[in-house]
């Protein structure tokens, strides 16, 4: 297990005991951590206002040559973003990979893209995943969106939601159940990241296509990870050994995959989402073609599973953490397995476990799967009073929002009950909090995330107890979704 992290020139509120203060403050405890601090400063303008205009130039670092400060970002994840904050303020140069991108932090800087200002900007995720999950909801823009989104919705109705719930349940159970037997009374101990992974890909193909991946989840893991992961591949060409192969590769895998199976789901409705995306209507009669589908389904599988992994292994460590806090999730989840028998439980019943989701929104704020948003300036156009040229590409880092101290108590502390009723600091802006992103492109298996991930935190609680040590922190690493580099090691105890 990890040691923990060192952290240099520390901010007062972040307190040593405190498992997050490298989300928030840069750590210094490796070599690579020094050396990165090391990188001189390299200050550069984007590009110049126009004559007359009331902007200023965007400034800040370039870092390395061709990388930037990519290598920093994949390092340090969000507390990169916010070093740049305090640097730089609400809107800076973020170079990476040859291209000038320009850093978004602050909740009012952001809202000006997603609100004032959101006919100045296109989606800009076609540079890091668009040639493995092209055309997927995320990638479409404007108009083309919100057709492709009111198509969509029908797959994600309340009614089918419940059948989605009643699927994964079983499925969820089963597996978490298999992960220390039931005559191992000493525990086990599990890496956590891989084995939800492999369950949220189970769920996947239970829920979203009614089939047993069977021998083919590998391959399917494999395909789904390998896109994933070349988004942010250092070569962005297809050479032997390279990530971005490796992506590609994936693509037709999962392409070969959805398209095989499409005569099925087209001939018979079912409750999955494959067949619900086939048979998807409008009011006015619009449909998805063959190849909407199955762009869809490989993009809507891949943020399905990547995002709930990633979200539920917080989730896990935070309970280990603090026990306390799990001790509460589960009295709460034993008394309504009481309250509700036999039956599975209903989407109403998931409401109801208030802790657990007060738990949830809180590792969502510390550990967002998916930490930015990414623009791109289809005019030239302002934020907060900056320059922006056409074509310039934004990352909006609303992680950096999660933990300002002038919106939330103490932001390094897991604190769930920030989220109750008689505080709710995730109001203190409307986008203090936002883990599903915001605007026209929220996310819209929202609802469905959290339900999953309710159900395996609750078999987890309902099986198992277990207990991290004190001095242990999670090594997250960040690309386009964090993730444990250590495969997140927890010894399960059957109770």
């Amino acid at each position: 297990m990890a040691t923990g992290h060192r952290v240099r020139n520390r901010k007062p509120s972040a307190q040593p005991e405190s498992e997050n203060v490298s989300l928030i403050e840069i750590p210094d405890a490796h070599l690579i951590d020094r050396a990165l601090r090391r990188v001189p400063e390299r200050r550069r303008l984007l590009a110049t206002p126009p004559l007359g205009s009331t902007t200023t130039a965007v400034h800040g670092d370039a870092g390395l040559p061709y990388l930037g400060r990519g290598l920093h970002y994949l390092r340090w994840g969000p507390a990169e973003m916010m070093d740049r904050y305090r640097r730089y303020g609400p809107v800076s140069l973020n170079t990476s990979l040859g291209i000038d991108r320009v850093l978004v932090c602050g909740p009012d800087a952001i809202d000006e893209v997603l609100g004032k200002r959101r006919r100045d900007f296109g989606q800009g995720w076609d540079y890091f995943i668009g040639p493995f999950f092209r055309r997927g909801l995320l990638l479409l823009e404007f108009d083309e969106h919100m057709f492709h989104r009111r198509i969509m919705q029908q797959a994600f109705t309340r009614d089918r939601l419940e059948a989605h719930l009643a699927a994964l349940t079983p499925v969820t159970r089963t597996a978490i159940q298999r992960w220390v037997p039931r005559d191992d009374a000493a525990g086990r101990m599990v890496r956590l990241y891989p084995a939800i992974k492999e369950l949220t890909l189970e769920i996947a193909g239970e829920t979203f296509m009614a089939v047993d991946v069977g021998t083919e989840r590998k391959a399917l893991l494999d395909a789904f990870v390998d896109c994933t992961h070349a988004g942010l591949s250092i070569i962005r060409h297809s050479v032997p050994g390279g990530n971005w192969r490796a992506g590609l590769r994936g693509r037709k895998v999962l392409e070969e995959y959805f398209t095989a199976m499409l005569p099925r789901k087209r001939h018979a409705e079912t409750p999955d989402f494959f067949s619900g995306l086939c048979h998807a209507r409008t009011e006015d009669g619009a449909e998805f073609s063959d190849e909407d589908v199955v762009n869809h389904m490989i993009f809507l599988i891949m943020a399905a599973h990547d995002t709930t992994t990633t979200t539920a292994t917080a989730v896990a460590y935070y309970l280990g953490k603090h026990p306390e806090w799990q001790q509460r999730v589960r009295a709460e989840v034993l008394a309504a397995d009481h309250e509700i028998g036999s039956a599975a439980p209903a989407i109403a019943d998931l409401d109801r476990l208030r802790d657990l989701d007060l738990v949830i929104k809180e590792s969502l704020r510390l550990i967002p799967p998916v930490p930015g948003l990414v623009r791109r300036a289809v005019r030239d156009t302002e934020i907060a009073g900056h320059y922006i040229p056409a074509g310039t590409a934004c990352d909006l880092a609303y992680s950096v929002n999660h933990v300002l101290p002038e919106l939330w108590t103490r932001p390094e502390q897991f604190d769930p009950e920030r989220f109750g009723e008689q505080r709710r600091e995730d109001k203190s802006h409307r986008l203090a909090w936002l883990p599903f992103g915001a605007g026209a492109h929220k996310c819209i298996g929202m609802h469905f995330g959290t339900f999953e991930v309710k159900s395996v935190i609750a078999a987890m609680v309902r099986d198992y107890e277990w207990r991290i040590p004190q001095e242990y922190r999670m090594p997250w690493g960040f690309s386009t979704i964090p993730f444990p580099r250590d495969g997140a090691p927890v010894a399960l105890r059957r109770r």
